[in-house]
């Protein structure tokens, strides 16, 4: 395949993993079998048929409601799936080979976790699990960062942010980390190397800024106690740095 054909065959890709990770953001929080039984309308539970399934462009053929009831359908299910076709194009862009199908994994996984955390304050251990093994296996096959920074920045990540959530636990009195971000860190240590860390808290931390701003903006409330979802701040940090990661590196080699 020539090698501006790639981001394009990893976009129609992307829509494809798009729909299906929409499905288990939308079915997994509600205890519903992500594989099992026909896609259905939530509200009046017509059984989809395929031309009513058609990643993004069924959707606006039916102007984003369901053909029989005509109920809205959640935007989430389009922005999930442009994401991931997005996020397929842009790590086989920045990295044609072996390397780029890495990285859409690693973005996938991110786009799911950050989906999860954003709407359900929940990062589930069997996925940051798989994301930080993912990570460790990428980096057996020889592909940038090493398997020991790899290694490291596993450690490191969940040891940093577990020591802030137990100092803050102590002085405050109360929780101000979910237990699933320290995970969350590591597994994203696993994949970008310890170096990268830095990067991924300045990162979330300025994205995360930027929300309060827009929240202030939009007359919400915004103080010590407002929950803000970490996990999705750094994830939605950890993947261009993993960009930039893999630019530099296809540029020295």
């Amino acid at each position: 395949m020539p090698a501006h054909f790639v981001p394009l065959f990893a976009i129609l890709l992307g829509l494809i993993v798009g729909s299906f990770l929409a499905t288990l953001i939308l079915r997994w929080p509600e205890g519903r079998s992500v594989v099992a039984g026909r896609s259905a309308c939530d509200h009046c539970g017509h059984e989809l048929r395929a031309r009513e399934l058609v990643p993004v462009l069924s959707f606006c053929l039916q102007a984003g409601k369901c053909r029989r009831c005509g109920t809205v359908i959640a935007p989430d299910h389009l922005a999930i799936e442009l994401a991931a076709a997005l996020i397929a194009g842009l790590a086989l862009y920045a990295s044609p080979g072996p390397d780029g199908v890495a990285g859409a994994l690693f973005g996938w996984f991110l786009l799911t976790l950050a989906a999860l955390d954003a709407k359900h304050h929940w990062l589930p251990d069997g996925l940051t699990g798989a994301l930080a093994l993912t990570g460790l296996a990428t980096g057996l096959l020889s592909i940038p960062p090493s398997l020991v920074d790899r290694l490291i920045g596993g450690v490191a990540g969940f040891a940093s942010l577990a020591i802030i959530a137990i100092i803050y636990k102590g002085i405050r009195k109360r929780d101000g980390l979910g237990g699933g971000d320290p995970k969350m860190l590591g597994a994203i240590g696993c994949w970008l190397g310890w170096q990268m860390l830095p990067l991924v808290l300045l990162g979330a931390s300025l994205v995360g800024l930027l929300v309060a701003i827009s929240w202030r903006l939009r007359g919400r409330t915004v103080d010590a106690g407002t929950t803000m979802p970490l996990g999705s701040l750094m994830a939605i940090a950890a993947f261009p740095l993993w960009l930039v990661q893999a630019s530099v590196v296809d540029i020295a080699y």
